[in-house]
């Protein structure tokens, strides 16, 4: 049978189920990674589960979404972080080593094999010929630990590149005409995989730039071949002998195709506030700016940065804007000051901040209230800038650069300049002094980890009562993302180790009133909360699930889940269902009172069953999907009670 890339891979790691989409199997994990803003929470779930070493190939533990250090919180959580990793065998990026994503694919990246990240853009690793999925903590944790990664079985969504890229046109241009096309659903139950001619003229970044964005389509993964490209790349960093030839069978077929000839493409820009609300920058031209922003793990190449300098190169950035250079890695950053990029960005008036995820995630680099922000990160959601009421705009370094210049939206193509041409350094920067590679089991089981008082151990969680009778707390419309559920930034990541003091932000940015009245729910039987279409999107961070269970949540009704979040639910034991009939999400409002009977039996005899409204009054139709391994867990309370009885049981 002719195999595509996708197919491939999941076929050589396959451990249980079928390939038969919508249907779950289990996948052998070979590599982690996790982040600071996952990973604390990841790293006690470990301990909780008596972890004595890595069973992975390779798992790497990176600093980069909470660099800022105001306090002690931060610098506590990283040491706990670096005790952790040398205790469980894992690789440990530093603070000022860079964003995961492309530290990861410039020291451990390996065609060929499978990637599981708490960190939802962990899909931009598929640019080197790997499955890459983000997941949530507990998944990530249970993978590194040796257990099969658990996921429904996607189909995959072939797209054909043809042309090349005209000047003041990139990748970032390329998945925002996807976005453009589909919008934030538009890959959901999907891996889209790219081949075609058009791949011969996209190096291996400007690959991540695309596969990193996948997940705002809503995909499972995004997958690149392993070419002679990887191959260029990986000598480049001194790793040639990792290279694979990894291609789609001739012959291979996919469920869904489609075409893009990029030649045809030009200068995009998403408005605020989805990366789905996609135009073209000429539609929008002459809208005044506040802030222009390079970098994030969405635009992490050396090309990106370097094609922002020479744009600017020799000239000033327009008055009273805030031009705002991110570095995505220590390797990258080291290329740009021996190539003199640095010194053209700040003799033009840019702002040059330490390697890391920055104002990507709201840790700093806030815009001005009621001002707009063009940014090349991957994300423009209300409120994740830092700034409640923001206006982010996501587009290319080209345009970026060139509206710094001006102070307004610009279409690149209208400045009065050749397109600058980028070559890379003939040889990149190699560095590995930041990143501690694992120790040895021997001396793994003597380091202690270390706790600092921020630290506070998982509270238990009960088990799924019979019947379940509870108000409706929040009714919410479509496309809620993480962010809106438990923001990020400065005010709110410190706490990522402690669940009490987390949990006060969840739903902030949907009703500040939520906190106070949940938490009285949760002797009375907990509460539901009702949402519209792609409920759940964006971040992987597990917190925006476990924060609201320990608030009470026991059931989250809606029109349709985001995969990743949808997988959070289940795994902390609130029960996810949607509406069979969609209208009556109509007939719900807030302080209605739902009502379960029976619960434990209903979820397993089938997937379809009724919930009284108001007392007996009204019933409406939902119905969950559920694997048999889930509904176990679903009534057990959650994973990590699942997990404990399955240690008893063997034990």
């Amino acid at each position: 049978m002719a195999f595509n890339v996708t197919q491939k891979l999941i076929d050589g790691h396959l451990l249980s189920g079928e390939m038969t989409p919508g249907t779950e199997i289990g996948l052998k994990i070979d590599q982690t990674l996790t982040q600071d803003a996952t990973g604390t929470m990841v790293m006690l779930e470990l301990e909780a589960m008596g972890l004595d070493y890595a069973k992975t190939e390779a798992s790497a533990q990176y600093v980069d979404h909470n660099l800022i250090q105001v306090d002690s919180k931060n610098p506590d959580d990283h040491l706990f972080l670096e005790s952790a990793t040398r205790r469980f065998g894992l690789y440990y990026s530093r603070p000022g080593n860079g964003v995961s994503h492309p530290v990861h694919m410039q020291r451990l990246a390996k065609p060929g094999k499978t990637l599981l990240g708490s960190d939802s853009h962990t899909c931009a690793n598929g640019c080197m010929g790997m499955l890459a999925m983000g997941a949530g903590g507990i998944d990530v944790a249970m993978a590194i630990a040796g257990e099969p990664f658990y996921v429904k079985m996607p189909q995959v969504w072939g797209i054909e590149l043809k042309g090349r890229l005209p000047d003041w046109v990139s990748a970032k241009d390329v998945i925002l005409e996807l976005l453009r096309r589909h919008d934030v659903k538009g890959g959901v139950g999907y891996v889209i995989e790219y081949f075609g001619d058009g791949l011969k003229h996209l190096s291996a970044m400007d690959r991540h730039v695309i596969a990193n964005m996948g997940a705002e389509l809503g995909a499972t993964g995004t997958v690149f071949p392993s070419d002679d490209e990887i191959k260029r790349y990986l000598k480049q960093q001194n790793r040639e002998e990792d290279w694979i030839e990894l291609k789609a069978d001739r012959g291979a077929s996919y469920d869904r195709y489609e075409e893009i000839n990029i030649s045809e493409l030009e200068p995009l820009v998403a408005k605020p506030s989805s990366p789905g609300n996609v135009v073209a920058v000429r539609d929008i031209a002459g809208e005044p700016i506040y802030q222009s922003y390079i970098g994030s793990s969405a635009n992490p190449g050396y090309r990106d940065f370097a094609i922002a300098a020479e744009i600017v190169k020799g000239k000033q950035v327009a008055n009273g804007v805030s031009y705002d250079i991110n570095p995505s890695s220590r390797q990258i950053l080291t290329d740009l000051v021996e190539e003199g990029h640095i010194a053209s960005l700040l003799q033009a008036g840019a702002r040059l901040h330490q390697a890391g995820c920055n104002g990507c995630i709201g840790m700093g680099q806030a815009p001005a209230s009621g001002r707009n922000s063009l940014r090349t990160t991957p994300r423009n959601f209300p409120g994740r800038s830092g700034t409640r009421e923001d206006s982010v705009f996501l587009c290319s370094p080209e345009t970026a650069a060139a509206s710094a210049l001006t102070g307004k939206i610009t279409d690149p193509r209208t400045l009065e300049m050749d397109y600058p041409k980028i070559k890379e350094p003939r040889k990149p920067t190699v560095d590995e002094s930041l990143l501690s590679v694992p120790l040895p089991l021997e001396q793994a089981r003597e380091v202690e980890l270390y706790k600092g008082p921020n630290i506070a151990s998982i509270p238990e969680m009960n088990e799924l009562p019979d019947t379940l009778e509870m108000p409706i707390l929040l009714k919410m419309g479509d496309n809620i993302s993480t962010d809106e559920i438990l923001a990020g930034g400065a005010r709110v990541l410190p706490f990522r180790s402690n669940l009490p003091e987390i949990s006060k932000f969840v739903f902030e940015i949907v009703d500040e009133t939520y906190y106070e009245r949940a938490r009285k729910t949760v002797e009375q039987g907990g509460h539901a909360i009702i949402g519209g279409f792609n409920y759940g999107q964006g971040s992987s961070r597990e917190h925006a699930a476990l924060a609201p269970r320990y608030l009470g949540l026991r059931v989250a009704l809606v029109k349709d889940f985001a995969r990743i979040h949808w997988q959070n639910l289940v795994n902390f034991g609130i029960l996810p269902l949607t509406f069979v009939n969609e209208a009556d999400y109509d007939k719900l409002k807030q302080g209605d009172i739902l009502t379960i009977t029976d619960v434990k039996n209903k979820i397993q005899q089938g997937n379809e069953f009724s919930i009284s409204l108001n007392g007996e009054k009204e019933s409406i139709k939902v119905r969950h999907a559920l694997s048999a391994r889930q509904i176990d867990m679903m009534i057990k309370g959650g994973l990590i009670n699942w997990v404990k009885a399955q240690q008893k049981v063997t034990t």
